[in-house]
């Protein structure tokens, strides 16, 4: 390195070693590293002009003139002087600009080649037409840790918006440094000691990795959908299960036509095994074979329903302990209010109150409008005395009749349903012969504590019918808004077809997905990247804490003010303090630098998509431009081919006088008569022949077969020895204007014919 006395300019152009900032004139340049020096505060200066035009900076002579170990000679002088040969080779090129001399330098500095340095660095920020194979390169170009040069591994995003990798950052923040590595923006104390991953920029980095290891290992295995119709009857175990047995297990046929949202019993109609439809009473192994019959659909689930349209079937599985089972009336409790975060799918401790959403609002519709219930009861609901001793049993229809909230045995507000049943077929616990009646509601003492109480107020859908003596619909079952599944094959393709074109999905419109806010679930327009790692939309993460204060303003009752207290915001998506940062929030560059360009070759894969579809459009068009050309063509021919037949017999006519004229002149009269008739035919058929052309609209020979005719006749009627009748338009003019006209009608007749 140069001794301590030399130093270059810094960025500002200001000397190092003086402070001030020279002249040009007062400058030297390093033919090698470009870099200004001050002439002034140099230990060695250029003695002469010429030396001046080829000095080179302390920094770089010494690269070449110092004399390492012999250990170390072939590890670093040796590089060292590629390099400068290098950089020289650059320097010497004159079919580069300035800008790129310096591109491919920072590539030859920063570890690149040095022929394509300036292509590397382009499509690092450039997105070619090759599609997804570029997605990797735009990321490696915008994400790029500013240490090791590599894709994050474990990305951890400054608030200042910079990305880096673990390693790198706790290594850097190790050092005792506190300030980002590329803007020296202040990191967070609480960001330093527990640093926390970009789970969005792990995914789209491992989503593209994936696309370029496909692209040169061909296509993922395929795993081809199973339709109704080919599946087994019973459950089963599918090649993609990581576990044997029922807990990765697929459904077996579907043996009902009935919709997944379809309300009420499943009768005899929709049953095309059997014939008898779902009988009460009828009893499988497991909910995966009940899902089987259509009764109960989801096979974890307890509510199947949906919160805008109504729920159809519930399940009492022994999930909840406030539930309480009376056979013909029973108080079914609500889903959530338990943490099933991670892997904690068993856990029955309740941590926050239930409320009227999801599948809790979809049985408040139901008991609003009275449609009917099925229920389903297991095996593992041991507090009940109706419970089958083992499986699982469809024990009819029920309905809601009144809904509630009210707090629950483990102290949090729980959402509670009245179920009564009414179904035409006795319940498997009675000896009846015959179904239910209407009965009177029972006493319920918790309603009194119960709040956000809901109630039929009008007719229900499902009611009892005095003269038929049976439940039915009083009002017309609501529409079902999906598809049943008949077997039929037509409609599996379809289904395949929908299923294809959203695997179709480019990996730049999967990209964007991923890089969605996590307030409005829509690609992040400036986005917001908070100490704890989550992503927002400027705007939206502002508007979450407008009208908020920073500090809260404190005073003892009115009479002194308090110090002030800090005001907590937590992050909309956990529970970290991120205050200080709203603050001054800086926008994320790179990842929206990521996301414009993501958008435009989106954009366009969709336009060259849709000019492709034309192209189609107007190719299928001309083919059937051609295909109707040849007939078109036909009729249009018709009307030339008659107006010939009458010229050819015109003109067998005139042969025919000609010949009579040289045998004699006693057989003229009948000549005479002959045209006379010939000529009054070849005169309709002319008539006729203008309206079709003029109907046609096609062009044809009719006025050149006129004018030769009229010549033919004139000719016959000066030489008197025809004579053809004469219309009611035309004038008789003069023997001299006639034989005038005759003279050239005759010559241009003769070139005629």
């Amino acid at each position: 390195m140069a001794h301590d006395s030399d130093l270059p300019c810094d960025g500002d152009d200001r000397c190092m070693i003086c402070k001030i900032t020279p002249p040009v004139e007062e400058t030297l340049t390093c033919k090698t590293c470009v870099t200004p020096w001050h002439l002034d505060c140099l230990s060695v200066r250029p003695q002469t002009l010429a030396d001046a035009a080829q000095w080179e900076c302390p920094d770089c002579s010494n690269l070449i003139s110092s004399h390492p170990p012999p250990s170390a000679v072939t590890s670093g002088s040796e590089p060292s002087a590629t390099l400068i040969a290098a950089i020289r080779v650059i320097e010497s090129d004159a079919s580069l600009s300035d800008q790129e001399k310096a591109k491919r330098r920072q590539q030859l500095l920063s570890g690149g080649g040095s022929d394509d340095g300036d292509k590397g660095i382009d499509a690092k920020n450039e997105i070619g037409v090759g599609g997804d194979s570029d997605v990797l390169k735009l990321l490696s170009g915008s994400f790029n840790c500013s240490f090791c040069m590599q894709l994050p591994e474990r990305p951890v995003t400054t608030p200042c918006g910079h990305n880096f990798c673990l390693k790198c950052f706790e290594k850097w923040v190790g050092q005792g440094k506190r300030t980002c590595a590329i803007c020296r923006t202040t990191i967070p104390p609480k960001m330093a000691s527990q640093p926390r991953i970009n789970s969005s920029l792990v995914i789209a980095i491992r989503m593209a990795k994936m696309t370029r290891s496909h692209a040169a290992t061909g296509p993922p295995k395929a795993y081809n959908s199973v339709l109704n119709q080919n599946r087994p009857d019973k459950a089963y175990t599918s090649e993609r299960a990581k576990k044997s047995g029922k807990a990765n297990a697929c459904s077996g046929k579907i043996f009902v036509t009935v919709p997944p949202d379809h309300f009420g019993p499943i009768l005899a109609e929709n049953d095309p095994e059997r014939g008898t439809g779902v009988l009460v009473g009828e009893t499988w192994e497991d909910r995966m074979e009940c899902r089987q019959w259509g009764v109960h659909l989801p096979h974890v689930a307890g509510i199947s329903g949906q919160s805008d349209y109504g729920a159809q079937s519930v399940a009492l599985s022994g999930g909840y302990e406030d539930d309480e089972d009376h056979g013909e009336w029973f108080l079914y409790t609500g889903s959530g209010g338990r943490d099933l975060s991670g892997n904690k799918r068993t856990n029955k401790t309740q941590s926050f109150d239930q409320k009227f959403e999801k599948y809790n609002e979809a049985l408040r519709v139901s008991c609003r409008k009275g449609y009917p219930v099925r229920v389903v009861r297991s095996h593992k609901e041991k507090r009940s005395a109706y419970a089958p001793e083992k499986g699982v049993r469809y024990d009819g229809i029920y309905r809601i009749e009144k809904c509630w909230r009210k707090p629950g045995i483990q102290g949090y507000k729980v959402c509670r349903y009245l179920f009564v049943r009414c179904d035409n077929d006795p319940a498997p616990w009675t000896s009846d012969e015959n179904g239910d009646r209407p009965r009177p509601f029972p006493s319920i003492k918790e309603l009194k504590n119960a709040t956000d109480i809901t109630e039929r107020k009008g007719t229900p859908s499902w009611d009892y019918d005095d003269e038929k003596a049976c439940w039915l619909w009083k009002v017309p079952a609501p529409g079902s808004r999906k598809h049943a599944d008949n077997g039929d094959v037509e409609d599996g393709n379809r289904t395949k077809k929908v299923r294809r074109k959203t695997q179709m999905m480019s990996v730049s419109e999967r990209l964007l997905k991923e890089f969605c806010c996590l307030i409005c679930h829509k690609v992040m327009t400036l986005p917001l990247t908070t100490p704890c790692a989550h992503n927002f939309c400027k705007s939206c993460l502002q508007d979450t804490f407008a009208g908020q204060t920073f500090m809260k303003e404190r005073t003892c009752e009115g009479r002194r003010a308090l110090r002030a207290k800090k005001n907590i915001m937590k992050c909309p998506s956990c529970s970290n303090d991120i205050s200080e940062y709203l603050q001054n929030p800086q926008v994320n560059r790179e990842l929206m630098s990521v996301i414009e360009s993501l958008q435009r070759q989106t954009k366009e894969m969709e336009e060259s998509a849709v000019l492709g579809d034309e192209i189609l459009d107007t190719d299928e068009k001309t083919d059937d431009v051609k295909d109707e050309k040849p007939e078109a063509e036909v009729k249009d021919l018709k009307p030339e081919t008659s107006e010939a037949v009458v010229f050819q017999d015109e003109m067998n006519v005139v042969c025919d006088s000609s010949n009579d004229e040289a045998k004699g002149s006693d057989k003229r009269e009948a000549i005479a008569k002959t045209s006379a008739v010939k000529s009054n035919k070849k005169k309709k058929a002319g008539a006729s022949n203008n309206k079709t052309a003029e109907e046609s609209g096609t062009t044809s020979l009719k006025p050149e077969i006129t004018r030769m005719s009229e010549v033919t006749k004139r000719k016959i009627e000066d030489d008197g020895k025809c004579s053809s009748p004469i219309s009611a338009g035309v004038e008789t003019r003069s023997k001299k204007a006639k034989q005038d006209d005759d003279d050239d009608d005759e010559s241009s007749f003769t070139t005629a014919v």
